[in-house]
């Protein structure tokens, strides 16, 4: 599954308008709704090596961009630790 290792954050689903015709400051009528689509909104995931000071290796994780910022602030070790992979 798609889910950051840090901060939890999984998919959510959501909506897509599908609208129809041309926009009023164009010269149309407006855009008209016709649909409401179901979709998914993935999280900015990606596959990181990250150095851990406190054990002397890397540590192989998948996280989002914002878990990487929460790496960035609160430091590898502790990070890791309080998301239970160390």
């Amino acid at each position: 599954m798609r889910v950051c290792d840090i901060t939890g954050s999984r998919a959510t689903r959501g909506s897509v308008i599908h609208r129809r015709g041309l926009a009023k400051k164009k010269g149309g009528v407006g855009r008209h709704i016709t649909k409401n689509v179901p979709r998914a909104f993935a999280p900015n995931l990606r596959h990181q090596r990250i150095w851990v000071p406190e054990l002397r290796k890397f540590v192989r994780i998948r996280v989002s961009a914002r878990g990487l910022k929460t790496i960035n602030k609160n430091g590898a070790y502790r990070a890791l630790k309080k998301a239970g992979i160390i």
